[in-house]
């Protein structure tokens, strides 16, 4: 879609002091899927040059301006989430593979769309934004802290995303994966994932696409049915979401359901 309110297109680093009807650009798939006419002019990311995908001992850092494709490509055996739980992620947007080689992580992050699967994959996986100021300052937040709710984030005016780190001891464990639409090829109307570090009992279930934001649970060690639906059924009520996608009372069972199976899956092997 063309933007015919924006006057000028710059590179992230050239645009000077932030000013009202300023906007940040990335991949652009969503940006351009719908009209914006609060936006002016955008400030393209994409020039500062970020590798894409960073590994160290400590994690992957993962750039905001790495793209979907980039991202489930990623060939990692020392950490065995990664295959086939990038995939999957990958595979729940309501996307084709064009869009996935131009879509970026961090578009998907701060688009803060219920069903954005790179929310769902980072907040499951412990990550942490690295959010940049104009003036060079960075804060840190948890990727369960950066989403507030169905398209707002924690983003402060002339802020960006910079990065999101997935830390290694996230990476190293076993993961499960359900997702659920009205119709095949939908939009998500529930996704859960659950993961067990290795060496450790704790299943951590990350909620998302059903919940307006990521909600997350740790249990000490694998809950029985009775405990899953407790700790789901005391969320509040306006956590969830309602649209033409689904219902909130069968999201909720969704959830409830996925939630069940993916404590079978991990309980496999223990």
């Amino acid at each position: 879609m063309d933007l015919n309110t924006i006057d000028e297109i710059t590179g992230a680093a050239d645009a000077g002091v932030w000013r009202a009807g300023d906007g940040w650009l990335a991949g652009g798939t969503y940006l351009f899927s719908e009209p914006q006419p609060h936006l002016h002019r955008l400030r393209d990311l994409t020039t500062l040059g970020w590798p894409a995908l960073t590994a160290t001992p400590d994690g992957l850092q993962i750039a905001a301006t790495c793209t979907i494709a980039e991202l489930a490509r990623l060939a990692a055996p020392t950490w065995p989430v990664c295959d086939p739980l990038f995939r999957q992620c990958a595979d729940a947007f309501l996307a084709s593979f064009k869009i996935q080689n131009v879509a970026t992580v961090g578009g998907n992050l701060c688009a803060a769309l219920p069903a954005g699967p790179m929310t769902s994959l980072t907040a499951a996986l412990d990550g942490r934004c690295t959010l940049e100021s104009l003036d060079g300052t960075h804060r840190q937040l948890a990727v369960t802290d950066f989403v507030t709710g169905d398209g707002t984030t924690a983003l402060r005016p002339g802020e960006f995303l910079r990065s999101i780190v997935l830390p290694a001891t996230a990476l190293t464990g076993r993961a499960a994966f359900r997702q659920g639409s009205l119709h095949p090829l939908g939009r998500s109307a529930a996704l859960v994932i659950g993961r067990i570090d290795a060496g450790t009992e704790t299943l951590v279930l990350t909620v998302t696409a059903s919940t307006c934001r990521p909600i997350q649970f740790r249990f000490a060690q694998l809950p029985t049915t009775a405990e899953l639906r407790a700790a789901i059924d005391a969320l509040p009520a306006d956590v969830w979401v309602d649209d033409v996608h689904g219902a909130p009372a069968w999201r909720r069972h969704l959830t409830e359901r996925f939630a069940a199976e993916v404590r079978d899956e991990l309980a496999v092997g223990r």
